[in-house]
């Protein structure tokens, strides 16, 4: 994998987890949502957390789309596992988040067991795809030289 594609990978991770840490800030600020407020839900775009947690998720689904062009989900999304981990970190430092040694455990199983997908092919060669070689293959098979006898 190249470099440019590793920095994706960072990007979708950094990003992604510093939305939805944003996001979670700015809806601090707007408090429950209930079934008697649910229509000011919209006054929650106004607030500079919610915008700026939307633009990096805007930026996360961008570089996310970027990655998936070249690799499949079943790759992208272990290869990202580790914005769980800086998503606590974010939530503990800036949120002040109780994250328990249970939280940091199921992070950190959950990184552990994504990461064992991720150490597979980033890109599955498509049936349709790896058929058609197959048959360019069997069309072009090597023909026997003639003899002159033959010409």
């Amino acid at each position: 994998m190249t470099l440019r594609k590793y920095l994706i990978l960072l990007a979708v991770t950094v990003f992604g987890a510093c939305g939805d840490v944003c996001l979670g800030r700015g809806m601090r600020d707007f408090g429950a949502v209930t079934s008697s407020n649910w229509h000011q839900l919209l006054t929650a775009l106004l607030d500079p957390w919610v915008i700026m947690g939307i633009c990096l998720l805007i930026l996360f689904f961008c570089s996310y789309l970027t990655a998936l062009s070249w690799a499949d989900l079943t790759y992208v999304l272990p290869a990202t596992a580790i914005s769980y981990v800086l998503m606590a970190l974010l939530a503990k430092i800036f949120l002040h988040e109780n994250v328990t040694l249970e939280h940091w455990l199921g992070i950190g199983l959950i990184t552990v067991g994504v990461g064992f997908v991720a150490t597979g092919p980033s890109l599955t060669v498509p049936a349709r795809h790896a058929r058609e070689k197959s048959e360019s293959a069997a069309t072009h098979v090597a023909r026997p030289k003639r003899t002159r006898s033959e010409v």
